[in-house]
C-alpha cells in the first residue's frame, strides 16, 4: 500500500477505528500504524480477521490492542473503552466507521440503533479518553449526507436515513468537544466499490452499483476512500466540519 499519511507523522498517538477487522476500517487502521500510531481494532465477529491484521501491524512495531464488541450494546462499549484505558490510558483518534442496515434477519429498528444509538454511545464512552488536540471521524455517504434534498436507491433508503440521523445526533455534541480541544470531521463520499454495502445492495439490486459509477464517472475503491478517512484525522478541520470526497454533482445543485 502507498503511505498515505507522512512517516512519523503519528508517533506516539492512539487510534481506534471501529468496524476494523476488514474494508475501510482495516485499511484507515493500517494506514494510522504506517503513520506511527499505536492502533485498536474494534470487531464485532471476524475474530480471526482482526488478529491476523494485528499481527501485521506489530511487525511494523506498533502495539496493537484487538477488543471485540457489538456497538448496539453500551455494556459491551464500556468494556472495550474500559481495555483501551488499561492498555493506553488515553486516545488521540477515534474514526466511527462501522455502520450497517441492510444485513438480513435483524431487527426493525437495527440501523437506527448502530447508525445513530451506537455512534453516540461509542462517542460518549470514548471522550473520557479524549484530551485536547483530538480527533473523532464520522464516516458517512453521500446517499446518507444528502438524503434530505437528493433521493437515493429504495433499497438503502432506510440505511441513509439511520446515517443522516446518527450524523445529526453527533453535530450536536460538536460545541462540546470544541471545549475540550478535540476536533470533529465527518467524512462522506459516494458509494464505495468493494463494501460490504455495496455487494448488499448489488444484490438487493443488480445493476445499482454500475449504474451508480456511470452517474459518477468514478467510484472510489475501499483503499482510496480509507486514504481520505486517515487523512480527516491529521488535517484541519473543515468550516463545517465536513469533509466531502469525489464528485458531488449529483448531491449539491448549482
Amino acid at each position: 500500500m502507498t503511505q498515505v499519511l507522512p512517516a512519523g507523522s503519528l508517533d506516539g498517538k492512539v487510534a481506534l477505528v471501529t468496524g476494523s477487522s476488514r474494508g475501510i476500517g482495516a485499511d484507515t487502521v493500517r494506514y494510522f500504524a504506517e503513520a506511527g500510531a499505536d492502533v485498536v481494532i474494534n470487531f464485532r465477529q471476524k475474530a480471526p480477521r482482526a488478529e491476523k491484521l494485528a499481527n501485521e501491524l506489530r511487525e511494523l512495531g506498533r502495539r496493537v490492542l484487538v477488543v471485540g464488541a457489538d456497538l448496539t450494546d453500551p455494556e459491551s462499549v464500556a468494556a472495550m473503552f474500559d481495555r483501551v484505558r488499561e492498555e493506553f490510558g488515553r486516545l488521540d483518534i477515534l474514526v466511527l466507521n462501522a455502520s450497517g442496515g441492510m444485513e438480513s434477519g435483524m431487527a426493525e429498528d437495527y440501523a437506527l440503533k448502530l447508525n445513530r444509538d451506537a455512534q453516540v454511545g461509542v462517542l460518549t464512552a470514548a471522550e473520557p479518553l479524549l484530551g485536547d488536540g483530538s480527533r473523532v471521524v464520522f464516516v458517512t455517504s453521500h446517499q446518507a449526507h444528502f438524503i434530505r434534498t437528493t433521493p437515493t436507491m429504495p433499497e438503502y433508503e432506510p440505511v441513509a436515513r439511520s446515517k443522516r440521523a446518527g450524523e445529526d445526533a453527533l453535530r450536536e455534541l460538536i460545541p462540546g468537544l470544541a471545549e475540550k480541544g478535540i476536533g470533529f470531521t465527518v467524512v462522506s463520499g459516494d458509494m464505495i466499490e468493494g463494501t460490504i454495502t455495496a455487494t448488499l445492495l448489488e444484490r438487493a439490486n443488480p445493476g445499482a452499483i454500475a449504474g451508480r459509477r456511470e452517474s459518477a464517472g468514478k467510484l472510489y475503491n475501499v483503499q482510496e476512500f480509507a486514504a481520505e478517512v486517515a487523512r480527516a484525522a491529521i488535517d484541519p478541520v473543515p468550516a463545517d466540519n465536513t469533509r466531502l470526497v469525489g464528485d458531488t454533482s449529483d448531491f449539491i445543485s448549482e
